[in-house]
C-alpha cells in the first residue's frame, strides 16, 4: 500500500480536494485502485448539524455518514463507493479517545495528544487502506498548515511515514502562488513560508501544486524547487480552469503530476487513457444547446451550498450535448415578489432539500408556477414535501395543508414526521439516512426514467408523506410512482396530464458521475430540451 498526504498552505479554498480527486482519476486511469480520505480539523463530529453558510453541503455516503462535501469530489472523479471511515475529523478522534479512557482501555495512564490522539489518527489512517484492498490511499489534511487544529494530524502523519517508510509515502502540498500586479510577478515567499511551517513539524513535501493566476516561468519552478527542496518536475502548476473542474485532471496531466508520483512511489503502470474524459470535457465547453434551469433555494447565494445538484445537472446536460444555465433564485424572493417574475423563461424548475420554514412559502409558488405552467419540475427531499403541501392545498382544497415541521397545527399535515424520529432526541446522525431501496410502479414516468423495479437512493430527511392522505391525494390526479418495498413510504410523486413533474424523498444528486448521469437529472433535462422546443 501506497500513500498520499494531501496537505495545504498560506490560505485556504485553494482546492485540495480537487487536486485529491483529479489525481485520483489519474491514478485511477494508469490501473491503480484508488481510495480517497479526508481528515478535518474542526471539533464537530461530523458536518450534519453545521449551517450551510459556513460549510456548504453535507454530502451523504451509501451507509448514512454525514460528511464533507470533498468527498462528493472523490466519489464523482473516481470509482470509490466511501464509507463512513473515509471521513475523520478532531471531534470523532477526541471522542473515541475519551470512550476509551473512560472504560479504562488506558489503564490509568495520563491520556495525552502524543500518544493516544496521534496513535487514534494513524489507526484510521490505517484501517481505510487495509480494509479497501487498494494500492493507493490519498488522504486530504483539511484546513491550513499552521493551523493550530491541525497539528494533531500533521504530527500523526509525520509518525505514520516513519512507521511505512519514505519510499511508501509522499506529501503533496497545495499552495498559493500569488501575483502581484504592481510588481509585475510571482511571489515564492508564501509558499517559502509554508514549506517552512510543515518542516517546523518535520515533514518535507515531495510534491508542490501551485495554484496560480499566471503561468509559472522556468526562473519561478527553479526557485520554487531549490527553496522548498522539491524536485523540478515536482513543481506542478495549477492555474484557475478555464471553463469547467472537470478539465482540472487534464491539465494535472499535462503537468506531468501522475507520472512523478509513479516515479516517487516506484509503480510501474502503464500510460492513462483520458479519452472519454475529455470527450466530457469539451461536450461540456462547446454545447450544441443550451437551457436555463432555475434553482430555488434558501442558500442559493453559497455556491457550495447545492454543489451536488449543480455537478449532476451538469453531468446530464453533457449527456444530452447541452450546456445548463443556471438560474439561481432566492426562494424569500418568490414569497414576497410572486414566482412569475422570477421563473418566467425558465425551461425547468428544481427545488432542493433544505430544513427549516425559511424560504417555504416561496418554495410552494414555485411549485404552483411549474404545475400551472406545464413547466418540467425536478423535487428533492424538501422538494417532494413541498410539491405534496402544493397541490393538497391547490388541486385537493385542502386549506391550510403544511408540513409539521413548519406548522405543528396544521389542519391537514400531508407531510409528518417520521415514526421512528418521534422519540429522537440528539440532532446528530439521527435522520432516516443513507441508502435505502425504492420501488418502481411501473407504467410511471419514474419506471420510464429508470427502466427498473427497484433502485438504491440515499436519503436525508426526518418527514414522510402522511398516508393518511393517500388517497385524497391520488383521486385527484397525483401519482405515487415510487414506495419503500414493504409500500409504507412513499418516496415518488408525479403529475398525471404535466409533460414532465417527479419529486422523490430522497437526494439522487449523490450518485450521479460525469460519464454516468443520474437518470432522474438526465430525463429533466431531457424534458427542458423537449419544452424549450
Amino acid at each position: 500500500m501506497k500513500y498520499i498526504f494531501v496537505t495545504g498552505g498560506v490560505v485556504s479554498s485553494l482546492g485540495k480536494g480537487l487536486a485529491a480527486a483529479s489525481l485520483g482519476t489519474l491514478l485511477e486511469r494508469r490501473g491503480l485502485k484508488v481510495v480517497l480520505q479526508k481528515l478535518d480539523p474542526y471539533l464537530n463530529v461530523d458536518p450534519g448539524t453545521m449551517n450551510p453558510f459556513q460549510h456548504g453541503e453535507v454530502y451523504v455516503l451509501a451507509d448514512g455518514a454525514e460528511t464533507d462535501l470533498d468527498l462528493g469530489h472523490y466519489e464523482r472523479f473516481t470509482n470509490c463507493v466511501l464509507t463512513r471511515s473515509n471521513n475523520l475529523t478532531s471531534g470523532q478522534v477526541y471522542e473515541t479517545v475519551l470512550a476509551k479512557e473512560r472504560r479504562g482501555d488506558y489503564l490509568g495512564k495520563t491520556v495525552q495528544v502524543i500518544p493516544h490522539v496521534t496513535d487514534e489518527i494513524k489507526a484510521r489512517i490505517r484501517e481505510v487502506g487495509e480494509k479497501s484492498g487498494g494500492d493507493i490511499l490519498i488522504t486530504e489534511i483539511g484546513g491550513t498548515t499552521g493551523d493550530i487544529e491541525g497539528l494533531p494530524f500533521l504530527e500523526a502523519i509525520r509518525q505514520f511515514i516513519l512507521e511505512v517508510g519514505p519510499e511508501n509515502a509522499i506529501i503533496m502540498h497545495v499552495t498559493l502562488v500569488p501575483f502581484i500586479k504592481a510588481a509585475g510577478e510571482l511571489k515564492t515567499k508564501p509558499t517559502q513560508q509554508s514549506i517552512a511551517k510543515l518542516r517546523e513539524i518535520g515533514l518535507q513535501p515531495q510534491v508542490l501544486i501551485c495554484r496560480t493566476e499566471m503561468p509559472l516561468i522556468k526562473e519561478v519552478r527553479e526557485k520554487l524547487a531549490l527553496f522548498c527542496n522539491v524536485p523540478l518536475d515536482a513543481v506542478i502548476e495549477a492555474g484557475d480552469v478555464a471553463h469547467t473542474i472537470y478539465e482540472a485532471p487534464l491539465n494535472l496531466q499535462a503537468e506531468g503530476l501522475d507520472v512523478t508520483v509513479c516515479r516517487l512511489l516506484h509503480l510501474k503502470t502503464h500510460t492513462p487513457d483520458m479519452t472519454d474524459w475529455k470527450k466530457y470535457v469539451n461536450r461540456l465547453i462547446a454545447p450544441k444547446k443550451r437551457v436555463k434551469v432555475a434553482i430555488v433555494g434558501k442558500y442559493i447565494e453559497l455556491q457550495d451550498a447545492y454543489k451536488s445538484i449543480y455537478e449532476s445537472l451538469t453531468h446530464a446536460g453533457a449527456s444530452l450535448d447541452c450546456g445548463i444555465d443556471l438560474v439561481l433564485v432566492d426562494a424569500e424572493s418568490i414569497e414576497n415578489e410572486g414566482a412569475e417574475k422570477y421563473l418566467r423563461g425558465v425551461a425547468g424548475v428544481v427545488i432542493p432539500g433544505g430544513f427549516g420554514d425559511r424560504g417555504v412559502e416561496g418554495k410552494i409558488k414555485a411549485v404552483r408556477f411549474a404545475r400551472e405552467s406545464r413547466t418540467p419540475f425536478l423535487g428533492l427531499c424538501l422538494g417532494m414535501q413541498v410539491a405534496t403541501i402544493e397541490f393538497a392545498r391547490h388541486v385537493c382544497g385542502l386549506e391550510g395543508a403544511n408540513s409539521t415541521e413548519f406548522d405543528a397545527n396544521t389542519p391537514h399535515p400531508v407531510i409528518s414526521m417520521l415514526e421512528e424520529q418521534k422519540d429522537v432526541t440528539d440532532k446528530g446522525g439521527s435522520m432516516r439516512l443513507g441508502t435505502w431501496p425504492t420501488k418502481i410502479k411501473e407504467g410511471t414516468l419514474a419506471y420510464q426514467v429508470y427502466g427498473k423495479k427497484e433502485v438504491p437512493e440515499r436519503h436525508r430527511h426526518r418527514y414522510e408523506f402522511n398516508s393518511k392522505y393517500r388517497e385524497a391525494l391520488e383521486s385527484q390526479g397525483l401519482v405515487i410512482s415510487g414506495t419503500s418495498p414493504d409500500g409504507d413510504l412513499v418516496e415518488l410523486v408525479e403529475l398525471k396530464g404535466h409533460p414532465w413533474f417527479i419529486a422523490c424523498q430522497y437526494h439522487p444528486e449523490f450518485q450521479s458521475k460525469p460519464n454516468f448521469p443520474h437518470p432522474l437529472f438526465r430525463g429533466f433535462i431531457s424534458a427542458t430540451l423537449a419544452h424549450e422546443d
